[in-house]
């Protein structure tokens, strides 16, 4: 028995709730891949002592989040980080992706993720000096072109599916 695969591709649905909610949801996908991945490089950093989970306090405290759960703010920061990194962050990506440089949203992630890191090496610095410097900058910088290319695969990915799986 064999099965025929046909060449539709899913289209973005602006006209109906349903499809605008689709669209967002496969956006907090790829953000939650991004992020996993993003996360993975930043505890090899943290095994290397060019990274400080701690740094996510600092995200729980300028909200006042951190009164939730005074014990570990560094939790809570990084709940918060994890919302941006699945709705802020590729919002933002679908809304300008298309002009970044690139054949694929997984290429384009990579400027995307360049960008974001420009922000977060300035906001994470925790006064690396020497060896964990560089460690600091080049891990941070390889776990944003991780985040962008693993969003942009997953935009990629979803928006070649068939329209209908049955």
């Amino acid at each position: 028995m064999e099965v025929e695969v046909g060449e539709d591709v899913a289209e973005p649905d602006f006209d109906s709730l349903s499809g605008i909610i689709t669209d967002g949801f496969i956006g907090a996908i790829g953000g939650l891949v991004g992020t996993a991945v993003m996360t993975a490089v930043l505890l090899v950093g943290t095994t290397l002592g060019a990274f400080d989970l701690n740094s996510f306090s600092v995200l729980a405290r300028l909200t006042g989040a951190d009164v939730l759960l005074p014990s570990n703010p560094a939790a809570v920061g990084y709940v918060i980080f994890l919302g941006g990194g699945m709705i802020t962050w590729p919002l933002l990506f679908v809304s300008i992706g298309s002009y970044l440089p690139g054949e694929t949203y997984a290429t384009r992630g990579i400027p995307y993720g360049f960008v974001l890191w420009t922000g977060f090496v300035l906001a994470f610095y925790d006064g690396y000096t020497g060896v964990l410097l560089a460690l600091y900058l080049l891990l941070t910088l390889l776990a944003h072109f991780a985040y962008g290319f693993a969003l942009g695969s997953v935009f990629d990915y979803l928006s070649k599916r068939p329209t209908t799986l049955v």
